[in-house]
């Protein structure tokens, strides 16, 4: 695929030949996802979990969230039948701005369309139907995978048994706009930016992973990590580097193009777009749902997922206390597996018959 940067994981592919309306009314003629998937559907086909991964991830939660996807995790490819897609705009596999535009016969680079989180989950319908599922027992989401999880749950009532969606918004607020647009603005400085080919823009994408590292961290997290021990220092400081170094990292495996777009995607999430209010628009959600925050999280504050829980008919929240800021959805994974094993106790539901291990 035209879009895949350095990809090596178990992933399938599913093509969907339909026309595809987005909100903003563009319609792609085809598009396709890749998707991954760990341990087997059951004969009830009730041990389906659904992940939703965030901005730059893949769709392979065992590789990214190792400490609750596999053998012997919370969520075990022995016991449930677990499903990421890739979200539509990136660059491990669906459809993306390097793919080639069937109206130009060329890539899309700028003039990709980007999709909405509700377009997202859209998308992932008929992919769902084409695996035989029916019900989804859990669905899990940080960040942006919340995003896309809330909408799906919205969409799809009856779908969801569970939902957790983790350090997450209902509507993305000015203030996470801003870190996005200011992050958006250091790619278009870049010179190269308006050209077209893959490696356009990579040197501004570096400098936006830096503001945006700063967002998903907390002041203790670069304390504890990032502190230098020698007092005659004057320059050359650990968290300067530190900074350097994760904007070289991410552009060793994402484009431009990708981050740019999935950026304005997250942007555009608002669950009451076309719901009258977000309230209620959670007001429709019939799943069992724990809200789960993380207490240092400066780019997704606590008051978001209580707004989220206190909307949802019988809806709960929980927060976690982390020195990562907003990355800990992805790092506190012992609290986030007792929290979730805790709320499905809670509400006495027999497990699901488990599908035999291959």
């Amino acid at each position: 695929m035209g879009n895949t940067k350095n990809l090596k994981l178990p992933t399938k592919s599913f093509h969907n030949k339909d026309p595809f309306v987005l909100e903003s009314g563009i319609v792609i003629p085809q598009y396709h996802l890749a998707y991954t998937t760990h341990g087997q559907l059951n004969e009830t086909k009730d041990n389906v979990v659904w992940i939703f991964h965030a901005l730059t991830a893949n769709s392979d939660p065992a590789e990214w969230w190792p400490g609750l996807v596999g053998e012997g995790k919370f969520f075990d490819p022995s016991k449930y039948f677990i499903v990421c897609a890739n979200m539509p705009g990136s660059c491990y596999g669906s459809i993306g701005p390097l793919d080639i535009n069937p109206h130009t016969h060329k890539r899309y680079y700028h003039d990709f369309p980007f999709f909405t989180p509700r377009d997202m989950v859209r998308a992932y319908q008929p992919l769902r139907k084409f695996l035989g599922i029916k019900k989804i027992r859990i669905g899990i989401g940080g960040s942006m995978g919340g995003q896309q999880l809330l909408e799906w749950a919205i969409e799809e009532p009856e779908i969801f048994e569970f939902i957790f969606p983790l350090a997450t918004n209902a509507q993305h607020s000015p203030w996470g706009i801003a870190f996005n647009a200011s992050q958006r603005l250091c790619i278009e400085a870049d010179a190269t930016w308006k050209e077209e080919y893959p490696e356009a823009g990579v040197e501004g994408m570096k400098v936006a992973r830096s503001v945006a590292l700063i967002s998903y961290r907390h002041y203790e997290t670069y304390l504890q990590s990032q502190h230098d021990d020698d007092n005659l220092q004057i320059q050359n400081f650990k968290s300067e580097s530190y900074q350097r170094y994760q904007g070289e990292k991410l552009a060793k495996r994402f484009n431009a193009f990708s981050y740019y777009k999935l950026s304005q995607s997250m942007d555009s999430h608002n669950v009451g777009r076309g719901r009258e209010t977000a309230e209620k628009a959670l007001q429709r959600i019939k799943a069992k749902t724990l809200a789960i925050g993380i207490e240092t999280d400066i780019l997704f504050p606590v008051v978001e997922q209580k707004f989220i829980a206190g909307n949802i008919p019988g809806g709960v929240y929980k927060s976690i206390t982390s020195n990562f800021g907003h990355d800990g959805f992805l790092l506190e994974f012992e609290s986030i597996s007792e929290l979730i094993e805790e709320f499905i106790r809670s509400k006495k539901i027999s497990t699901p018959k488990f599908a035999a291990t291959s």
